[in-house]
Formats: structure tokens, sequence, C-alpha cells
């Protein structure tokens, strides 16, 4: 699977270790170390885009420094669009069933969800680029229309993108 789910899953406790020897609990502490590993993999993508909605309002203030009006809604879309991305990164689910759940998920439905999560940190490369490009594009105009154009359609993409996740688990969840 990953580096993270390993850090996870090496720091448990002597105890945890210990409980881990009887039969089905180590299946379900494995299965609570994925989901958390899945968490703290969430969080990571959720700060990253916070730290480039904050860039994307820097970029807002100068617009308007540059007298650039007639782009700020367009912008502002795009905060709006990633914020609603990164809230709903953070509140997601996460595979969770309970012991006596009529639904069980599997590990291997937990590394399939993993892995889809995994997938949105590309968002962070691409928005980055993005935002480079339309901060470069600010000052002098050229290319201005185009450079928002991109950050708005990588904004809706990865919500778009996001809303492919409810199938993970709805497919988990089918079973």
């Amino acid at each position: 699977m990953s580096d993270l789910y390993k850090r996870v899953s090496d720091a448990r406790t002597g105890l945890e270790k210990l409980l881990g020897q009887i039969p089905g609990y180590k299946g379900y502490k494995e299965k609570e170390m994925r989901r958390e590993s899945d968490k703290l993999l969430r969080e990571a993508v959720a700060s990253r885009m916070a730290v480039h909605r904050r860039r994307m309002e820097d970029l807002q203030r100068q617009l308007i420094s540059a007298g650039r009006f007639d782009y700020l809604d367009d912008l502002g879309v795009a905060i709006t669009q990633l914020q609603t991305f990164i809230d709903r990164v953070r509140r997601a689910t996460y595979g969770y069933s309970g012991l006596f759940d009529a639904v069980r998920v599997r590990e291997e439905e937990l590394d399939r969800l993993y892995d889809f999560d995994q997938q949105l940190l590309g968002y962070d490369e691409r928005l980055q680029a993005a935002l480079n490009n339309l901060e470069i594009a600010i000052p002098g105009g050229e290319g201005l229309n185009e450079a928002l154009r991109q950050v708005r359609s990588i904004c809706a993409e990865a919500n778009d993108t996001f809303s492919q996740r409810e199938q993970v688990i709805l497919g988990a969840e089918s079973q």
C-alpha cells in the first residue's frame, strides 16, 4: 500500500500489537489503520488546497491593484469551487463500517478508496502551475483570460472527480 499506512502501522503501541494477536481483532485494527491513513491523506490534500485558496485571494488583490476588475468574478467563482472541494475532502466519509454493521467494508475496498484519495494530490501541482501562470499574466494582461480559465477548470474538475469517490464507496457497500 503506501508509506503513510506503514507509518501508521509502525506507530502502534505495545498493547495494540498484543491485541493484534487476538483472533478477529487484527483484521479490525488493520481496517482502522487504513481508515486513519486515508483520513490523514485527505487532511493533507485539504491543507495543500487551502494554501492555494489563500494564494487565489492574494491574486484577487493583485487583480484589483492592476485595475483588472472584470476578472474578479471569475476568480471568485474559482475560489468558491476550491473551498467547496476542500470542505468535501475534509468531511468525506472514510469507508467506515462498524463491527456489527450489516455492511462490511473489506481491506481491498479501503485500499481502493485510499488510492482514489491519493490521486487527488495531483490537483496540488496542477493548480500550483495554473496559479503561477495567472500571477505572471496579471500585470501585463496577456494570457490572463486563458490563465484564469485554466484555474477555474482545475477547480471544477477537482469537484467533479471527488463526486466519483462516492461511487467507490457505493460500490464497496453494494457487496
